[in-house]
């Protein structure tokens, strides 16, 4: 309670947690997108691409001035991104490999940059290998007031034009038929990106941000089908890491905020993967179990059905049609009989009414799903006659 209470009371827990909130708002809105046009690289390279930009701000500004930095950051992210689209639509170089090479390039480039400033005898140079990892302990004021105008900026713009976002996102052809200017929606998209980026490279750094677009939307992509939800999902999860990534490295003293940030959108992620209703692994094999069990249940009964039928239903008879033990088909029986499709007589097994009625359903079912399944197959049998 005392660190939540910190967040309002503590000056710098509260600039980091505001930082890190702006941070997981604008990565999970802008992510969503990201990551259901299968660009869930993208991140990872505009980040790194940011570092020459970082570096090359410095050496032309000799100063640290935090907006200077981002805005150079901002822009080498955006000269690769256009970079990236053109190499994409004038060569025939997958988009993996083409993301990849950016990325690479780019980072190396930062790198060579990074390690000539700190030989250069400058001690200005001093802590911009921070954006590396990031240092969300620098933060301030004026830096999350920076934050929040950038991101304001990106969501009135997600906002504005939510509906061609939508559109381009699931179907860039049909909207590239209604006239909308699909490259352009999608390099401002890309841009978008960009803002996210820049917000985060102080809080989790080059090598980590990626992390903040991909993680908060793939965790709410298990909880719905729709974008809009998604998208608020996305966003709550991203705040939700954020703020408990600051707070608990505040717990205790060396423990970095932006690793603890990722991490805890890692966590989430791995929840949502494990327990989300529609699509977590736990509930999709409690529904695979559920759905074999059913299906055993459903062959049993008809089993039980051909024999009532036909010869007689015992457990011996039912144990010798599906060659089983008769212990075993007196535990098959008492199953059925738990469901109220069979019923005991004297030693033998009759069908009660909702197991006749259950069993007919099941050979309907069963003559009406191969027609289903191929219905030119009866047109030409009856073309044929």
């Amino acid at each position: 309670m005392d660190l939540l209470a910190g967040i309002f009371t503590d000056y710098t827990l509260r600039n980091v947690a505001l930082g890190a909130a702006l941070l997981g708002l604008v990565g999970g809105v802008l992510g969503s997108f990201a990551t259901l046009r299968r660009q869930s690289l993208l991140g990872d390279v505009l980040a790194h691409a940011a570092l020459p930009g970082i570096c090359l701000a410095f050496l032309l500004t000799g100063t640290k001035a935090p907006l200077v930095l981002l805005l150079g950051a901002g822009l080498a992210g955006w000269l690769a991104s256009l970079l990236m689209l053109a190499v994409l639509r004038s060569t025939r170089l997958p988009e993996d490999s083409t993301l990849g090479v950016i990325l690479s390039g780019f980072f190396g480039f930062g790198i060579g940059l990074l390690t000539f400033i700190q030989h250069s005898g400058d001690s200005e140079q001093a802590g911009l290998d921070k954006f590396i990892f990031g240092q969300a302990a620098t933060v301030v004021g004026e830096d999350v007031l920076t934050m929040a105008v950038l991101g304001g900026v990106a969501l009135l713009l997600v906002g504005l034009l939510y509906k061609e976002f939508k559109l381009l996102t699931f179907d860039a052809a049909f909207a590239s038929s209604l006239g909308l200017p699909v490259r352009g929606l999608g390099t401002l998209l890309t841009s978008l990106t960009v803002i996210a980026v820049m917000i985060g490279l102080q809080t989790v750094g080059v090598v980590l941000m990626a992390a903040m677009l991909i993680a908060p939307a793939a965790a709410a992509r298990q909880w719905t089908n729709r974008l809009g939800t998604m998208v608020w999902l996305s966003a709550a999860f991203g705040v939700l890491s954020g703020v408990l990534g600051a707070v608990i490295s505040a717990t205790r003293e060396n423990l970095p905020t932006g690793p603890l940030v990722v991490l805890t959108a890692s966590l989430i992620t791995l929840f949502s993967l494990l327990l989300a209703p529609e699509r977590g692994l736990v509930w999709d094999w409690r529904r695979t179990r559920n759905n074999r069990r059913r299906i055993r249940l459903e062959r049993l009964l008809l089993d039980a059905h051909v024999l009532y039928n036909h010869a007689e239903l015992t457990p011996e008879s039912l144990a010798q049609r599906r060659r089983t033990s008769a212990a075993r088909a007196k535990e098959e029986l008492a199953e059925l009989a738990a469901r109220g499709w069979v019923a005991g007589r004297g030693g033998r097994w009759e069908l009660t009414e909702q197991g006749h009625a259950e069993a007919h359903r099941l050979e309907q079912a069963m003559r009406v799903l191969p027609k289903a399944l191929n219905p030119r197959a009866e047109s030409g049998a009856g073309g044929a006659a």
